[in-house]
């Protein structure tokens, strides 16, 4: 492998660059851009047990140096990502590829992460505790140890691929959760997911989208995801997947120097959707700038 190559839960990437679920659909759309086997891999759209529609237009607006989304997970359901969406996939993209999984009951996950497990294209599970655009799941998961290393415990009981716990950036101790995640037996972590926000229109006088609050994402947060990263890289033993903000190698490099193995892009894409290929095709040039002979040796560099 080469000097872009890293290693996550034992699974082999010419390169650390996912695009972050949401944000890339289920690939196919962006393979009509360019080759997207030049990815590391990419976290596919947030698949539930069940088809959903999604929460109320608009769900989507701009704000300073980020956006706010509350799309309320819509996709298909697991059965037609199985039959439909992952056969599409399988015609250009050539990588094990990870599945993000969402729920609103500990049995859902379950569900839904043991149909995903048996597929040949998923190589990594991806289990979000951590979307703050629903109701009565997600989030709610994630914002407590003892309910997030149950979702764990659930999910590992029926799957035999790596499980990537994705956290949210919403809790007052991410430690502590990585930590249990990590005793309840995750193989990674991923974080950090939107921070809450809200923007409110001055001449409607009520919130920019219909969901009143969503998921605050964008160039922003990166500082905030470089901190928890770096704490919770440096509080387990399993590797990191660092996300928030980024744009550029640099901030590849930076989140990987925190303590993050490989590192998802996501808000990036919907402004310039060849920001990935982008990264790629930069990584060199900046390693060489700042002295890197090899990704692998920088993970976790600042102590």
């Amino acid at each position: 492998m080469g000097r872009l190559s890293v290693n996550l839960c034992g699974i082999e990437m010419d390169n650390p660059i996912i695009p972050a679920s949401g944000t890339f659909g289920f690939g196919y759309e962006f393979a009509e851009l360019y080759d997207i086997n030049c990815l590391g891999t990419f976290s596919f759209k947030g698949t539930t047990k069940d088809p959903r529609f999604g929460n109320p237009t608009p769900r989507i607006a701009e704000c300073y140096a980020g956006m706010i989304n509350a799309v309320g997970l819509q996709n298909p359901g697991v059965d037609k990502v199985i039959t439909e969406e992952l056969p599409k996939l399988k015609q250009c993209f050539h990588k094990p590829v990870m599945a993000n999984v969402s729920g609103f009951a500990i049995e859902d996950y379950a569900y839904t992460c043991e149909r995903l497990d048996k597929e040949e294209q998923v190589g990594w599970l991806e289990v979000n505790i951590s979307c703050p655009n629903v109701h009565g799941g997600g989030m709610s998961f994630g914002t407590s140890p003892e309910a997030a290393a149950e979702v764990v415990k659930a999910v590992k009981a029926v799957t035999t691929k790596p499980v990537i716990v994705k956290l949210s950036p919403n809790v007052t101790d991410i430690v502590s959760i990585a930590k249990a995640c990590e005793a309840a037996g995750a193989d990674g972590i991923s974080l950090i997911n939107t921070l809450l926000g809200m923007r409110i229109d001055l001449r409607t006088k009520k919130p920019v989208i219909a969901n009143k609050m969503g998921g605050f994402s964008g160039p922003a947060i990166f500082p905030v995801a470089v901190r928890m990263v770096y704490q919770v890289a440096h509080a387990v033993s399993i590797p990191v997947v660092g996300m928030g903000g980024v744009s550029t190698a640099e901030d590849v490099i930076e989140l990987m120097l925190a303590g993050a193995t490989a590192v998802e892009v996501g808000a990036a894409n919907l402004v310039n959707p060849y920001v990935c290929q982008g990264i790629i095709r930069d990584l060199p040039g900046v390693m060489d700038r700042y002295g890197i002979a090899d990704l692998k040796d920088i993970i976790g560099g600042v102590s």
